[in-house]
């Protein structure tokens, strides 16, 4: 039986989840409660919901939990451009992880449009 681990949208929500902890470790103490806190936890909502999805095991539940996903995803997007706009990050970081939520969110939208389909 596969499991959440073999989605290529769970191993690079984790990924980036991971990348997005180390980088606000970085940002000033101004942001530990704030962007930083916001960011993280969008950020690992993104595979925290995808695995809450797979586990409910029927595929509208687990669509809806992608809907979840993308909506997270779609957040860190507009936490990127604040981390950018403030200083926080430089323009080359700013675009890599813009381009990688967004290709993210894509994926995310077509396996949750095949699982809504297959209902």
């Amino acid at each position: 039986m596969p499991s959440y681990r073999d989605l290529e949208v769970y191993q690079e929500g984790y990924r980036l989840a991971l990348e997005i902890h180390q980088l606000t470790l970085g940002f000033p103490d101004i942001e530990r409660y704030a962007l930083a806190d916001q960011m993280r936890r969008a950020s690992k909502s993104i595979a925290a919901n995808i695995v809450e999805g797979y586990g409910r095991q029927t595929q509208r539940n687990f669509a809806h939990f992608l809907g979840q996903a993308l909506g997270s995803a779609d957040e860190m997007l507009v936490h990127v451009d604040f981390a950018q706009d403030l200083g926080y990050i430089g323009a080359e970081q700013h675009l890599e992880l813009v381009d990688r939520y967004t290709v993210l969110g894509k994926r995310l939208y077509r396996l949750m449009q095949t699982q809504q389909q297959q209902t």
